[in-house]
């Protein structure tokens, strides 16, 4: 197994468990753990999908900061047309209200935390599929995002409805 290989492995695994952490820690009440780990989700699967992107920036992934990740994701992922505009935004906003639940006095509403987490759950999805569109791109000629898109267009209409 290559290191790119372990490495992008590695990220989705960690965005895995971070997605299953956020929805404990919000069923508990804990809003803002729920969104520092929703956030972490997105992060990491960011890096996963970076990693296996084939940027030749590989080897600094895994030591980026998360403005760096951020800007790449947007350079790389979304300017590509990989993945769509509304996941370069959701990746950015989920980084802001990350800040605001670890770093201000102020808790993030439950029904913000709610939907950051049901988005990461879309996002790392995403990811998901661009990762596996990457390891097989025969098996992917279409779009890698194209449930996903659909999942995301839900969530609008939902959010919308409320």
């Amino acid at each position: 197994m290559s290191d790119r290989h372990a490495t992008h492995v590695a990220f989705m695994t960690k965005a895995a468990q971070a997605c299953s952490s956020a929805n404990v820690l919000l069923e508990l009440g804990d809003v803002d753990g729920a969104v520092n780990r929703a956030y972490y989700a997105m992060f990491d699967a960011a890096r996963a999908a970076l990693a296996v992107s084939g940027t030749g920036e590989f080897p600094d992934i895994v030591t980026r900061t998360h403005s760096q990740v951020i800007g790449d994701f947007g350079k790389h992922l979304v300017q590509s047309g990989l993945v769509s505009k509304d996941l370069g935004r959701l990746l950015n906003r989920a980084f802001e209200i990350r800040r605001v639940a670890d770093y201000n006095g102020d808790s993030v509403e439950a029904g913000d935390a709610r939907e950051l987490v049901d988005k990461a759950e879309v996002f790392v999805a995403a990811m998901q599929a661009v990762v596996l569109a990457k390891e097989n791109p025969e098996q992917s000629e279409q779009a890698p995002n194209t449930e996903v898109e659909k999942r995301m267009s839900r969530k609008r209409n939902q959010d919308l409805e409320r």
